[in-house]
């Protein structure tokens, strides 16, 4: 069986291209680990067609959201002819974990906040293990 459940905050503004059912969204979640100090992963989700057009009015960096899908691996040779092999979630529902009014209320998530999991490089994601 393939089921994610996921509880996170988007770490960016979801990217969204495509239009109708060829619509995509792609955005990473900060998870934190279970148990206390044991950091956090950044799965990457992408969402399709009604999913990714709900992703794009709802969903903006910082918004706290529960995702269930499924895990989808593939491959791609990238401009330089290096074979890529990625890991995504493939989002099948979600849903905000607090009312808008209380998201509102609460202090907005920071970059200096989603730092504090961890150290990121900045490069292209091409060179990433996932995308």
């Amino acid at each position: 069986m393939n089921r994610v459940f996921l509880k996170g905050r988007l770490t960016r503004d979801p990217e969204v291209f495509g239009e109708g059912e060829r619509k995509v969204a792609k955005y990473a979640l900060a998870v934190n680990r279970y148990g206390k100090d044991n950091g956090a992963d950044f799965p990457n989700c992408v969402a399709f067609g009604e999913k990714a057009d709900f992703t794009e009015k709802w969903l903006k960096k910082g918004a706290h959201i529960i995702v269930e899908g499924h895990i989808q691996t593939g491959s791609y040779v990238n401009k330089d002819g290096v074979k890529i092999y990625t890991t995504d979630v493939v989002v099948d529902k979600s849903e905000f974990v607090e009312s808008k009014s209380a998201q509102e209320a609460a202090p907005r998530t920071t970059d200096e906040d989603l730092n504090k999991f961890m150290s990121i490089p900045d490069t292209d994601d091409e060179s990433l293990p996932f995308h």
